[in-house]
């Protein structure tokens, strides 16, 4: 699975493997909501990284069985899996109150909140124009949550699963920070699979008072199909990428990819025949796209970039 060695990738290759992974993360709004309430979001996640960890575990022994992690590297790891953990369990379960726009939506101020612990903890700069194309995203994806209208914002009018979905992007905005602080130059595939497996350890202690109530013979090839996707396109295929593209391009431009979710899943809703939200929404929709390309313009990678094969 080496997807680059020593040498810098082409940036023209890792914005174009961001796009990629910004059209599956999409698909995966749409996927969640549409099986989310078969199963307790806490068992839902713990399968869909089961399925990850065996489809990767051959890989891992076959090619890098050496490459064992030391206390303070699972350590690191554990704190990268805990964001991630924390937000897809808000997201499942925001999905039961929710709509896959509306998260998509929500997520948007990812970015935002990302540069903001990227400044305040690895000293990044983010600049005159990234600070206003941040604000002016998240200025679009206040638009979209509060449908436009200033009222529902002064009176803080939003439902349950957006509330929660907004608790869990405070997680997830650690993400890409988290990576750059723990990477120590092992493989990208390495610290892939060990943030999974670290991961494992975080849902065993969500699911396990939940499993002996799940009837697995209930559960439809729909939901098994749509947890195998979660597993290997969005989770092992994104964390991939995602881990490659912060060592080239810096946390804050990888999260800027998110502004994008927002067209993907409205797309991706009307070629599924689920038509298209209110058109108040819209201008919000392209303000966070439009945030999203001035972000990757202005922005400079940083200099060092390090191993990701």
């Amino acid at each position: 699975m080496p997807l680059a060695s020593n040498k810098t990738l082409p940036l023209w290759l890792v914005h174009s493997l961001m796009l990629c992974t910004a059209m599956i993360v999409s698909s995966s709004f749409t996927v969640g909501e549409a099986i989310t309430r078969a199963l307790d979001p806490a068992v839902l996640l713990l399968l869909r990284y089961l399925v990850a960890v065996f489809c990767l575990a051959p890989l891992i022994l076959w090619r890098y069985r050496h490459c064992r992690p030391s206390f303070r590297q699972l350590a690191g790891y554990s704190l990268v899996s805990a964001s991630t953990v924390g937000f897809f369990w808000c997201m499942f379960e925001a999905l039961r109150y929710t709509t896959a726009i509306n998260t998509s939506i929500i997520f948007t101020l990812v970015p935002g909140i990302s540069g903001i612990y990227s400044a305040l903890f690895l000293h990044e700069r983010l600049g005159r124009f990234r600070q206003l194309a941040l604000f002016f995203g998240m200025v679009g994806a206040l638009w979209v949550i509060f449908r436009g209208d200033p009222r529902r914002m002064l009176a803080m009018d939003v439902n349950h699963g957006d509330l929660l979905f907004l608790a869990g992007c405070f997680l997830m905005a650690a993400y890409t920070p988290l990576i750059k602080t723990f990477h120590r130059q092992e493989s990208m595939v390495v610290m892939t699979f060990w943030v999974l497996v670290t991961g494992l350890g975080w849902l065993l202690i969500l699911a396990l008072p939940r499993l002996a109530d799940v009837q697995w013979q209930e559960i439809s090839s729909t939901v098994w199909s749509g947890i195998i996707y979660l597993a290997i396109f969005s989770t092992i295929i994104t964390f991939y990428l995602s881990h490659i593209a912060t060592l080239h391009l810096g946390p804050t431009r990888v999260m800027a990819y998110s502004y994008f979710y927002p067209a993907f899943v409205l797309l991706i809703n009307w070629f599924f025949g689920k038509g298209l939200p209110p058109l108040i929404i819209l201008p919000g929709v392209m303000v966070v796209t439009l945030a999203s390309l001035v972000l990757q313009q202005v922005a400079k990678a940083p200099a060092g970039r390090n191993n990701a094969s």
